[in-house]
């Protein structure tokens, strides 16, 4: 007689149902429209911060997060776009002497075409990403005031003659830096940055003065690390070492991370003025304008002086109209009576 065996099943475990709005969180962190596996060595980034990511060629898993739970932010990103594009940007290998001067690689050009197109990518495709999200992310103010130099411009004069200067770059653009560093210490709040993520404004207890060059490779903003706690022959020294390793090309990007405050000088071009867009995490901008000799009434008669007009733009999210004014109007006197560097700084 046959005998037939039979096997039993093993019995299940009770099931984990996972619920659903914990789900679509984790589908939206991963970028997928349905749930899926958790996956615990992938960065937490929303969709559009992954597509801007990818459009600007970053790798989220080497950005830093600062929102909530790990969340890479989109100011993340710009953070890291910057410096990355500076790494990848292709050097320019010198010519021969005899070598007549080569037109621009990027560019194709024919003999009587009526348009030129040239390719946006590493350092110019960085900065305008990061400038458009500038403007249409920080409501930008610009404020301006024409203010008489003459007498900054004999003191820059003087310190040409100073032994203690000797060797340095000394010229207008380091007294209006001063001047700014000065304002700034009077008044604190305006050096902040807008923190998005957790909704709060970040004061900074140190100045990381940007000076905004340009450069072969397109407009960079290197910056002077803790311009604060420095002398005025120790900020021309700086200031005289950032414009000759950017104008060589070899600004490295940590020299362009951390910026605080920016200064833009125009006035080198022949501008008189403009509406400088604020760098990404900063909160203001000053614009320099070319220094004229124009008609001036001082003391009381028309004579000819030394005038420039200065523009700062800033955050009005968390600068108001009260304190931009109070800045630029510091800058102003300092740079009118520059004897009150010995007295405010």
């Amino acid at each position: 007689m046959a005998t037939t065996s039979t096997k039993r099943r093993p019995r299940k475990g009770p099931e984990v149902t996972v619920p659903a709005a914990a789900q679509a969180v984790q589908a939206e962190l991963n970028g997928h429209s349905a749930p899926a596996a958790p996956d615990r060595n992938r960065p937490l980034a929303k969709p559009p911060v992954r597509k801007l990511a990818k459009d600007l060629g970053v790798d989220l898993a080497t950005v830093t997060p600062s929102g909530p739970d790990g969340v890479i932010t989109r100011e993340d990103v710009h953070a890291a776009a910057a410096p990355r594009a500076a790494e990848t940007a292709a050097p320019v290998a010198p010519a021969p002497v005899a070598a007549a001067p080569a037109a621009a690689p990027a560019a194709v050009t024919h003999d009587g075409a009526r348009e030129t197109r040239i390719p946006v990518k590493g350092v110019r495709k960085a900065t305008a990403t990061a400038m458009v999200g500038s403007a249409f992310t920080a409501p930008h103010v610009t404020e301006f005031v024409t203010v008489d130099v003459t007498r900054t411009m004999k003191l820059v004069e003087e310190l040409k003659q100073d032994k203690e200067f000797q060797g340095l770059r000394v010229n207008p653009l380091l007294l209006i830096a001063k001047a700014l560093l000065v304002a700034i210490r009077r008044n604190p709040d305006v050096n902040a940055s807008w923190d998005e993520a957790n909704q709060e404004i970040v004061l900074k207890h140190y100045v990381n003065l940007g000076i905004a060059a340009a450069t072969p490779r397109g407009l960079i903003v290197p910056n002077i690390k803790d311009a604060d706690a420095k002398t005025l022959p120790q900020l021309a020294e700086s200031l005289g070492e950032l414009v000759s390793t950017a104008r060589e090309g070899k600004t490295s990007p940590a020299a362009m991370q951390g910026g605080t405050v920016t200064i833009t000088n125009v006035g080198v071009f022949g501008v008189d003025t403009g509406t400088p867009i604020l760098n990404p995490g900063e909160s203001a901008i000053l614009a320099v304008g070319a220094i004229k000799l124009q008609p001036w009434v001082h003391k009381g008669k028309v004579k000819p002086r030394q005038v420039t007009t200065l523009a700062l733009s800033f955050d009005h999210r968390l600068v108001d109209g009260e304190l931009g004014s109070k800045v630029l109007a510091d800058v102003a006197a300092v740079l009118e009576q520059p004897k009150r560097l010995m007295t405010w700084a």
